[in-house]
């Protein structure tokens, strides 16, 4: 479970989301952190923002709302501030898992052609 709650600068124009992972949802394990999560089947769809373990890796699975999605891709950007690069958001692009495994059945099938 994910808290949002939004920020907003007083020498900025711009709304930041904060994002909290209750405590609830932390194990002794794994160091749990906030990921945007993104559909990437056209058109692209956010899932919103999720908390997850911070070892997450391209193949896992992952269950949204009762929906199982397959992990294609984890991003980690970065920001130059004060000549230091700091995290500035975590993002997880995500196939439903018939989709991916259709997607390397027909990569498999390009390749033998």
């Amino acid at each position: 479970m994910a808290l949002v709650t939004p920020i907003v600068g007083t020498y900025q124009k711009t709304q930041a989301v904060h994002v909290i992972c209750r405590r609830k949802d932390r194990s002794r394990d794994h160091n749990i952190h906030p990921y945007k999560v993104i559909e990437i089947t056209p058109p692209p769809k956010s899932l919103g923002v999720r908390c997850f373990p911070s070892n997450l890796q391209c193949g896992e699975s992952v269950t949204i709302e009762g929906r199982t999605y397959t992990i294609s891709a984890v991003t980690h950007r970065y920001r130059l501030r004060k000549g230091k690069y700091e995290p500035s958001e975590k993002r997880l692009d995500v196939l439903s898992t018939g989709r991916y495994i259709l997607n390397l059945y027909l990569e498999n099938l390009l390749e033998q052609s």
